[in-house]
């Protein structure tokens, strides 16, 4: 057992124990996060919650999700890896957790669309495995917004260890983790493609935005 998971264990409590200890390997961990409803954040505020809280609202989005799977990883003794797409301005950023096998990446991701979701350990490099979502990483919008279709995805994080932070500052943590995503975003990152590239880039058809409006949860009406 290495250091970290011992830290780790003396915070948990006996169900997140029991929990984690089921969430084995990539396949139950992505299954898990697939059972939590979407943090709409209806309240208007955007707050980041530890794992703790996100397992007693039983609701996440994408970067709370991506710290419950790195909590999963930490407790088996691997990684704890989080990996950031940027885009735009006009667009929002997604948080994943990166894992490893046979020297080969994946990635889990807590997503409310068809698009942006897990990927398969079969990426040789972290750079391959961001551009994998470079197609389908653009602007869904209302019909007659010019920018509907535009690609958006300009950078990718390098991996973002967690073991850097004691467990009780994310994973049981009661307040809002804003901190933890700051220092992500200011983390090192590159480019996905050269900036001359992109006057080349087509926009994704209509046909390829309106298929995927689809929702995996259903925003509540109030």
């Amino acid at each position: 057992m290495t250091s970290y998971q011992r830290q780790l264990l003396a915070v948990l409590s006996p169900a997140e124990r029991q929990l984690f200890a089921r969430l084995a390997n990539p396949k139950k961990i992505q299954d898990f996060l697939d059972t939590l409803n979407i943090n709409f954040e209806s309240g208007g505020e955007i707050i980041i919650h530890s794992p703790r809280e996100v397992l007693k609202r039983r609701r996440a989005h994408c970067i709370e999700g991506a710290l419950v799977a790195a909590t999963a990883l930490a407790y088996h003794g691997e990684a704890p890896l989080l990996f950031d797409l940027r885009s735009t301005s006009d667009d929002f950023d997604h948080v994943m957790t990166l894992f490893k096998i046979n020297n080969h990446w994946g990635a889990f991701s807590k997503t409310n669309y068809p698009v942006l979701r897990y990927r398969d350990p079969v990426y040789r490099t972290i750079r391959e495995l961001a551009m994998s979502f470079f197609h389908e990483y653009y602007l869904s919008l209302p019909k007659g917004d010019k920018r509907n279709g535009k690609k958006t995805l300009r950078e990718y994080s390098k991996p973002f260890d967690l073991r850097r932070f004691r467990p009780e500052q994310w994973v049981t943590a009661e307040g809002d983790l804003d901190w933890l995503a700051e220092e992500l975003d200011n983390s090192p990152h590159l480019p996905v493609v050269e900036k001359s590239l992109f006057k080349h880039v087509r926009p994704a058809s209509a046909f390829e935005t309106a298929a995927t409006k689809v929702t995996q949860w259903k925003k509540p009406r109030s």
